[in-house]
């Protein structure tokens, strides 16, 4: 069985204004840095498939191919957007959870 009280927080904290306002913002910078990991990641695909000769130029006089540090670049990329989604989340998004959770429960 479930508990009423429970169920009046959790009808509360969703229906929150903040809360509301809070999943959309969530959402978008969830969506926007999916959307450009994705252009980055298929981005290197479509170099690939299509540009080889570009990617296989050298750097310098060594057998280091251009193709090394951009694909070393996406790995830093996607590196960096995680962390910026963490730092996020476990910033600004869990302090206004608290304070949601805070008003819902007065």
């Amino acid at each position: 069985m479930s508990d009423p009280a429970a169920d009046t927080i959790t009808q509360r904290i969703g229906s929150h204004p903040r809360y509301i306002a809070l999943k959309r913002k969530r959402n978008r910078f969830g969506i926007v840095l999916t959307v450009l990991m994705l252009l980055v990641y298929y981005g290197y695909i479509a170099l690939i498939a299509f540009d080889k000769p570009f990617l296989a130029q050298p750097i310098g006089a060594g057998v280091t191919t251009l193709g090394i540090p951009i694909g070393l670049g996406v790995i830093v990329f996607t590196i960096a957007i995680t962390l910026l989604y963490i730092r996020r989340a476990n910033g600004e998004f869990d302090r206004e959870t608290a304070e949601i959770l805070k008003e819902a429960t007065k």
